[in-house]
């Protein structure tokens, strides 16, 4: 689930106006790079053991976490030949888990699904009320959405940071 932009007046005359940058697959390059650099060939996506990177707008593959986790097997990045994805890379992604106002614990509903399914430990559940409500902890999470696929209420998303440009601009 990405963040739409916002397409608000104000954002535009202020030249704010921007799409969020999709969710590449690990080890991808910057974006401009990536794009130059990335051909379509559907290498990546064809290697990926899990099923989670798909061909999106403009036939560039994306990590969609609504399919699974990503195990970071690292078989994309051997897969790919023009080199956008760079396993030399000190991380896969900067991205990670969100949830949302929907998630059932906001309504008093016991859930810990997304905690259930982190294998990193990354989400852990505190009482705040009737019932224990999911907390993430940036830096533990991989991004790699286990925690998506499973949400009842898709509230859980993956999220990169906020881009330096962008800092300033009123979320």
């Amino acid at each position: 689930m990405a963040i739409p932009p916002d397409i608000s007046r104000r954002a535009l005359l202020r030249g704010r106006v921007h799409a969020p940058v999709p969710l590449r697959p690990p080890w991808a390059l910057d974006e401009p790079a990536f794009l130059e650099a990335c051909t379509a060939c559907d290498r990546c996506v064809d290697a990926c053991p899990e099923q989670v990177l798909v061909r999106a707008g403009g036939g560039h593959p994306v990590f969609d976490p609504a399919r699974g986790e990503c195990t970071f097997c690292g078989d994309c990045a051997a897969a790919c030949t023009p080199r956008a994805l760079d396993r030399a890379r000190p991380r896969p992604w900067t991205q990670t888990a969100v949830i949302g106002d929907a998630c059932l614990t906001a309504q008093g509903v016991v859930c810990a699904s997304c905690a259930d399914a982190c294998p990193e430990r990354a989400i852990r559940m505190h009482r705040a009320g009737p019932v224990a409500v999911p907390r993430i902890d940036a830096a533990a999470c991989s991004g790699c959405g286990a925690c998506v696929g499973v949400c009842p209420t898709v509230t859980v998303a993956l999220q990169a940071p906020a881009s330096p440009r962008l800092s300033g601009a009123a979320a």
